[in-house]
């Protein structure tokens, strides 16, 4: 059994009370390296306590038994409406260019719409970002395609700028 420890076990067990507890030069710098590891440990932990539980928050799914009447445009200029989708099973999934968590769910609505295509299930992506030229959150069509080519989405995105249908679907926030 190494010195540090023996010493550590004799102070813990009351055994060195009264002494003065001296460590040598390399005690001295396993101990300085525990307790980084520690802190870093510590560091971590506090990092991503937060992200898990947001994780772990429950995601509002609509489930929408009567079809919410709604009218969107593509960003290809098409109208897309309640109407035309009757019938099919729609999966819309909100969110905003700007958004850094959209980026992920870009990811999971590409896996989706890949595996149940096949199965008749149509996807679309609807953006919330703003027509207004000089609104914070403003995004051209052309913008919102080459952000739907960069993260490899396939599926057709329709914009909702005024919100008025993310409203009528009760979203009360974006990823």
């Amino acid at each position: 059994m190494n010195r540090l420890a023996k010493k550590l076990r004799h102070a813990r067990a009351g055994k060195l009370a009264g002494r003065r507890f001296v460590l040598g030069r390399g005690e001295k710098e396993k101990q300085m390296f525990l307790k980084s590891r520690k802190a870093m440990a510590a560091a971590t932990l506090s990092i991503m306590i937060p992200f898990s539980v947001y994780a772990s928050l429950p995601r509002k799914v609509v489930n929408a038994p009567q079809a919410v009447e709604f009218s969107l445009r593509s960003i290809d200029g098409q109208n897309v409406s309640a109407q035309s989708l009757r019938g099919e099973v729609v999966v819309l999934a909100f969110g905003a260019s700007w958004l850094p968590l959209s980026r992920n769910q870009l990811q999971g609505i590409r896996k989706l719409a890949d595996k149940y295509s096949e199965q008749g299930v149509v996807v679309y992506w609807v953006s919330t970002d703003s027509e207004q030229p000089k609104s914070k959150n403003y995004a051209t069509d052309e913008q919102l395609r080459t952000f739907s080519k960069k993260y490899g989405l396939n599926v057709t995105v329709l914009r909702d700028p005024d919100g008025k249908v993310s409203r009528q679907f009760n979203v009360d926030q974006l990823p």
